[in-house]
């Protein structure tokens, strides 16, 4: 496990910008060169037992975290629970999970034909959580999972990673307001995710949050390869509560459409 929760990040971070080249960019369109706070980052999952969410939180939870909120998607048959650590200052961590019981015996078999691959052991490494993909995936069954579940596919395709970094609005200079961020993204050329809106949420449930569409990446198959969507950079602007306190959790109708971010046919 690392030794602390901003050696985890970094190393997340690095190996993120390796298929995601204009979070960069982002970074310094948004920053001006300055830090920018991380809101939250987030991972994919099957629920198998060998690579459950709870493997993924383990190494979050020897850092300190606690899980917080837990979230159903039922349409993409996914559950997810967020973590928070005692630092406010520490990224909030989304972890999700593929009900693959919900899914088809075609998908289920695709899926144990790939875990069937992976070393017990790989879960209690250090660097899990940027492994990238435990296995090898023929791009056949890379389109059959598309079909039936996008989740599934991009999954499959890249593995262990952070889908997603996320720029806390409320901590940068220069932006007030997400409409602000979203302005000055697509001015510089940058396309937004408009699945429900360019802006998910509102003040009303404490969260607003746009992302980018996906960089695309060559991802090698056993039978070939091919430029398919990686991760995306996301944007959250968190309100007070009644206690003056900024809201800490998710809203599951705004993430079940970030999650399209990555979606191949955009």
């Amino acid at each position: 496990m690392h030794r602390s929760a901003d050696e985890l990040f970094d190393a997340l971070w690095q190996h993120y910008l390796t298929v995601t080249p204009s979070a960069l960019k982002i970074h310094d369109l948004l920053g001006g060169g300055k830090a920018i706070v991380n809101d939250h980052v987030a991972f994919r999952t099957f629920n198998h037992p060998k690579l459950g969410l709870d493997k993924l939180a383990a190494h979050f939870l020897a850092l300190g975290y606690e899980q917080k909120g837990e979230y159903h998607f039922e349409a993409k048959k996914l559950y997810a629970r967020h973590y928070e650590h005692a630092d406010p200052t520490a990224p909030k961590v989304f972890i999700s999970e593929l009900l693959l019981e919900q899914c088809s015996s075609e998908l289920q078999r695709i899926v144990a034909g790939l875990v069937d691959q992976v070393n017990e052991q790989l879960p209690g490494h250090k660097d899990f959580l940027y492994s990238g993909a435990p296995w090898t995936l023929s791009h056949a069954d890379y389109k059959t999972l598309l079909v039936e579940s996008e989740y599934a596919a991009w999954l499959a395709a890249y593995g262990y990673r952070a889908n997603h970094f996320t720029v806390s609005v409320n901590h940068l200079e220069g932006f007030d307001t997400l409409e602000a961020v979203n302005s000055a993204l697509k001015q510089a050329g940058f396309r937004l995710n408009d699945t429900g809106g360019e802006i998910k949420g509102s003040p009303d449930v404490l969260l607003e949050q746009s992302s980018t569409l996906a960089d695309t990446a060559l991802v090698r198959f056993t039978d070939g390869e091919a430029e398919l969507p990686s991760c995306f950079y996301e944007f959250a602007l968190r309100y007070p509560k009644p206690d003056g306190s900024l809201y800490t959790g998710f809203v599951a109708a705004s993430a079940d459409k970030i999650f399209e971010s990555t979606d191949a046919g955009r």
